[in-house]
Parts: C-alpha cells; structure tokens; sequence
C-alpha cells in the first residue's frame, strides 16, 4: 500500500509512496510520533535527480527487511531538498560539521526535539571499505538511544548550541572597486589554464563566477575576466558537460576536461548558463555563444516546459537504472544510424571513441566546428531522432519559483538580445503561472507547484528575490508596468518578513521558520543557485535603479557587506553578490526610451541600449504618456517629435539623445 508521501505534490517523495518504509513528511506529525513511542527521527533528505540518492533507496528504502528495522525503531521522514531547502541547509550544517563533508542522499538521526545527534550521506546495503552498512548504521544507532541516552542528548545539545554561536560578518560596505579586483585576481590563480574553469574535479560550471568577470570587464575594460570567460564558456560547450544534440548543460563534470558529465540536467543551471552565454555574446559576437543560447533556450523551452507554462526542475541522470544510458554513444552505434562513411565522420567529429564513459561508451563533444555544417545539422537531427528512441530519463515536474525566476530573466534577456520575441513570451507564461498558483492574496508565495496545484512549503528568500529580478527584466524586455508591480510587491515581502531588527536579510520568513531547525537559516554562500541574500541584493538594486527607492539600495548594500568579508579567500562562493557588486558600483546607470512602439526610431534606441553591457544599467521604454506608471517614464517625453533615450547616472542627467550613435556614446562614457 502507499504511504503518507503518496498524497505529495513533490516527485521526489512520490518516487518513495511505495517504499515498505512508513515515510512522514516534514512536519509536527513526525516529530509528535517520535516523541510519543519514544524513538529517534531519521531524516533523509534527497532530490529527483540525485543518482546516489536512487541507489540508496533501492538498496535500502525498497528493502523489505531494511524497512521493517527503521519502522521498528525510528520513525522516517523523507524531504526533498529542492522544496525544503531550509530544512537541507540546517541539517546538512550539521553533517559538515559532524563529518568535514556533505551531499545527498543526507541521512541524519534526531531527537525528537528535532536535534541531530549522528548524521552522515549515503550508506551501502553492505559494508564496503571503511563504509559501515546501512543496517550496521541502524543498529548502532538504535542501540545508542537505547542504552545511552543521555550521552545522545547531551550530543544533540552540544551540536545545536555549536550551531546556534555561526554568525556572518556584519557591518561592512558592499565590496568597492579595489575590492572587486582583488576578487578577479584571486580568481585568476584559480583559473584552470589547461582546462579552463576553476578548481579541480569534479568541475562545475561556474555560472555566477562568469556573470561576475563579465561584468568586471564590462565595468573595467580589464582582458584577464573577459579571457577566463571566454575560455571557459568555450570549454565546456565543446565538452561532453553540453549536450551536443538537443541543447543544454549537465550539472557537473567528473573529470577536469568537461568531458564526462553527470547527466542530470537542471533549471537552474541551465537558466544561469543561458544568461552568461547570452552576455557573452552580447561583449563577443562569438557564433559558438550564439548557438548555445539558441540550443540551450530550446532545450528549456521544448524538454522542461510544463503543461501549465512553468518549468520543470530538472531531468534525471539515470534512465532505465542506468547513469548516461540516453546520451552516450559507440562508434558502431553511430554507423547504425548514420551509415558507414557518415558514421565514421561523426565519430571523429564528435570524439567518440571507446572509453571515455563505461562500457565502452563515449559522450559526444565537439572539439572543433564541422567542416561541413549543412552534413552535421543533418546528421545532428538524425542522432536525436534515435537518441529519442531510447529509455528517456524520468522529468522532476514541480515548478519551483526562484529557478523559474531565473529562467524568466534569462529568456526574457536572450529573447530581447537575439531577437527571439517567442522566448519573451514563454518567460511571461512562466512568470504569469508563478503569480496565479504560487501567490495568494496576501502576496505571500510558495515554494512550488506540480500540475498547477501549490505545495504547502512556503517560498524562501531566493524565491521571492529571483522572481523579483525575473519580472523586472520582463519590465526591461515589454514595457509593461505590472511587472514593475509584482517586483515591488514581492521586494515588499522581503522587506517585512526576510529582514531582522539589525537590518540582517534571513532565509526563511520571520512568521514561517520551524523552532526545530535551531536557528533561523542565514547562509550567505552562493552554491549551486545564487543565495537568498545575493539575490535579494541584486534584484533591490535593480528595483532601486528603477524607482530611485533609497530603502531598497541600502538594504543591497547592507546585504553585500558579507560578500566583502568572503570575497579575498572565497570568491567562488559569492560570486552572484560581486556580480551585483559590479551593478552597485557602475550604476545606478538609468536608459528610458520614449517614442511609439511601432516606430522604427524607438527600436533602434531601444536596440542599441539593450547592446550595452553596463552592469549598472536599468532600461525601460514606453510610449508617450502624460501620467506614466512606470518612475523612469515620467516627465519624459518626444524631443521636436522624435523617439528619444534619456540617460541618468547617480544623481545627474545627460540630455535627451535621438541618434543611437549618440545614446552609444552616453553609454560609453564613464
């Protein structure tokens, strides 16, 4: 029979519903049954698309016996990162702080005050190396509570109070321009040379990294950011991390060379990387940039669009219980479907050889552009159209706001650059599904949806703050002033509910953070997603930009001031707050176009703004109008009867410009 997880709208849980574990949800119920039979909780955590998190379960959770053992003597509760990343982010503190390291699936044993007094990742069904099985775990586990109790809670109490002193570095200024170098040079003795990228493996694609040096370079005109952007965005599309055939990026790669990828793909780094791409091109003109944002806008648009408009969190790495079965390919494979002289010319095309996945397999790269384009575009349809006969991997199908937010930015942004009105749409459908499903009459959000039905999670930080920035490029891409509405109605919630007394930005809302996480969640580290903080600044000084609210500046700044104390060890990981650094200090640089939409003059000078790669630079334009919601528009209107651009830069404005070539030049201008 299926468990409680079976009435969920998260697929996550719902790959569990059948498990013979008598799984809880996150909530009060668990945490009263714990305390009622007098065992402890064990949490495990996960997501969709988390390959040794499929292990796990089927090794573990689909395990008769192995499940008997944990209903006997805890009760379970199972929580998808992806919808509770307040409950992942407490919780995985923990497991670093317990093991020096961490990652899912994350398996933690509670109290049933719910504090963590064991916790560590993934188990085996057996005992391998110096790895204790899962079952070993258990009773280990068990025994302690039983015969040892008080040292448990004594464990548990020490933890949480460990955890409870963390505070962030407060009070200092958002990073300036000596500071913003320093991070680019830190950042270049990070720099793969060989490789390109930073670090070593597993890779990752650094999307907020590269958003960071290309508005360093936009800002500085310095060739060292644009170099290591170019370098990596080069890299990893020519690697087996991008997907040849049908567009889109991987989550990492195993290797240093961006060769074998972990195929999961997920929104949110396909948003981020749609984005660099689009700006990369924007500084380059580069036909590889090109292709990878139109490759990649497809990829989302065509693999991960839901019914209702959103889009969906992620596609798996595993198809048919095999990691890659979908994406790699033999030599001999690639003769079945192409033929013997066609064949032969994709293998060198694309680096397939033996070896380089498993089995004998290869993903495919493309090392080099094809001498014959019209050959490969061709070959490349007949490739997918087989690929797409084979196990697909399973679709994590809830919507969540922030990733959606990033995905409307970038759509949005890429539509308006390469003149794609169709993916500007597709970006209001999502944000407009976001608005209908997610937000309730209080302007309160939740975290996600599943078939157009919202979760009970509520929204964190990033999701306001992303949808937030999502909508004010939809202001910049159609003019339409309700998108400036919801931004402002979203930053307001940020403003009552995300801000403490001390003028501090927190994850979670003041009236929704659970007691049982032990403080209220406050990490300032941008990971896989922009955090919380970074990207409620960047999204308030846009806003602030706009509206010339001086609240919502302050609070940017306020909130960057971490960034300025992690940026001289640390820069990777607060990458998305120096790129809003660079906003900062390069603007507010304010373009309001006024002039009819139809003509020809208000596109060129709407044209030659959006081609400006200014960090600092907010546009909007509209028609001529006497009473304009929009702030920028106001007081602005035709000059002698033609379309113009107004420019302002921090408190002073140029005047008024009708040639494109002269709006270039105020744009230039430092």
């Amino acid at each position: 029979m299926p468990n409680r997880l079976a009435a969920s709208t998260s697929p996550y849980l719902l790959q569990h519903a059948d498990n013979p574990v008598e799984w809880f949800e996150w909530g009060d119920d668990a945490f009263a049954e714990a305390a009622r039979r007098d065992v402890p909780v064990l949490l495990s955590v996960g997501y969709s698309a988390c390959h040794w998190c499929h292990v796990m379960a089927h090794e573990s959770f689909e395990d008769p016996a192995t499940a008997a053992v944990m209903n006997e003597r805890f009760v379970n509760v199972k929580v998808d990162r992806e919808e509770r990343p307040d409950v992942d982010a407490a919780y995985m503190e923990a497991v670093q702080a317990l093991t020096g390291s961490g990652g899912w699936p994350m398996t933690a044993f509670l109290t049933p005050q719910g504090r963590v007094f064991y916790a560590g990742t993934y188990y085996p069904d057996r005992p391998r190396a110096a790895m204790p099985s899962f079952r070993q775990v258990l009773d280990a586990v068990s025994d302690a509570w039983r015969s040892r109790r008080d040292e448990v809670e004594s464990a548990g109490a020490r933890i949480a109070a460990q955890l409870s002193h963390r505070s962030l570095a407060t009070g200092l200024g958002p990073p300036d321009g000596p500071a913003l170098a320093a991070a680019v040079s830190v950042l270049a003795e990070e720099f793969d040379h060989e490789n390109a990228g930073f670090g070593r493996q597993p890779k990752f694609p650094p999307s907020m990294v590269l958003e960071f040096l290309l508005r360093h370079h936009a800002r500085t005109a310095e060739a060292g950011s644009l170099a290591m952007v170019e370098a990596t965005c080069t890299a990893m599309a020519r690697g087996g991390i991008y997907d040849q055939l049908a567009g889109g990026f991987a989550r990492y790669s195993v290797d240093r060379a961006w060769v074998v990828p972990h195929f999961e793909k997920m929104l949110y780094d396909n948003a981020l990387l749609l984005r660099v791409y689009a700006h990369w091109w924007r500084v380059s003109g580069d036909p590889l940039a090109e292709r990878v944002v139109r490759e990649t806008a497809e990829f989302l648009l065509r693999d991960l669009l839901t019914p209702e408009g959103g889009l969906a969190s992620a596609l798996d790495a595993d198809a048919a219980g095999q990691e890659g079965l979908t994406y790699v390919w033999t030599p001999d494979q690639l003769v079945e479907v192409l033929g013997e002289e066609d064949g032969a010319w994709a293998a060198a095309l694309l680096a397939v050889r033996p070896g380089t996945f498993e089995h004998g397999t290869s993903t495919l790269q493309l090392p080099r552009d094809p001498d014959d384009p019209q050959r490969w575009a061709q070959a490349r349809r007949r490739l997918l159209a087989a690929r797409s006969a084979r196990p697909q991997p399973a679709r994590d199908d809830k919507v969540v706001a922030a990733w959606n937010g990033l995905a409307v930015a970038a759509l949005a942004e890429a539509g308006t650059l390469l003149d794609e009105p169709t993916w500007v749409r597709a970006a209001e459908r999502a944000a407009d599904l976001v608005v209908r499903v997610h937000l309730d009459g209080r302007g309160r959000l939740r975290r996600a949806s599943r078939d157009g039905r919202a979760g009970e999670p509520p929204a964190v930080l990033e999701d306001y703050a992303d949808l937030a920035e999502g909508a004010l490029a939809l202001l910049s891409a159609t003019g339409e002033p309700r998108w400036l509405r919801l931004a402002d109605r979203l930053l307001a919630t940020v403003l009552d509910q995300f801000l403490g007394e001390g003028g501090e930005l927190y994850d979670t809302a003041a009236d929704a953070t659970d007691p049982r996480l032990g403080r209220r969640p406050q990490d300032p580290t941008d990971n896989a997603t922009p955090s919380g903080r970074s990207a409620a600044a960047q999204a308030m000084l846009t806003f602030a930009a706009h509206t010339g609210s001086a609240r919502h500046r302050e609070v940017a700044e306020r909130a960057l001031g971490t960034a300025q104390a992690m940026a001289p060890r640390a820069p990777r990981f607060v990458a998305w707050a120096l790129a809003a650094a660079e906003a900062g200090v390069d603007g507010p640089l304010e373009v309001a176009v006024v002039g009819p939409p139809e003509d020809p003059s208000t596109a060129a000078l709407v044209g030659q703004a959006r081609m400006s790669p200014r960090p600092g630079l907010v546009l909007v334009a509209g028609p001529p109008d006497d009473d304009p919601v929009v702030p920028l528009l106001r007081g602005r209107g035709l000059v002698q009867g033609r379309p113009a651009a107004y420019v302002c830069r921090g408190m002073r404005c140029d005047r008024p410009v009708t040639d494109p070539d002269d709006l270039r030049s105020a744009l230039d201008a430092r």
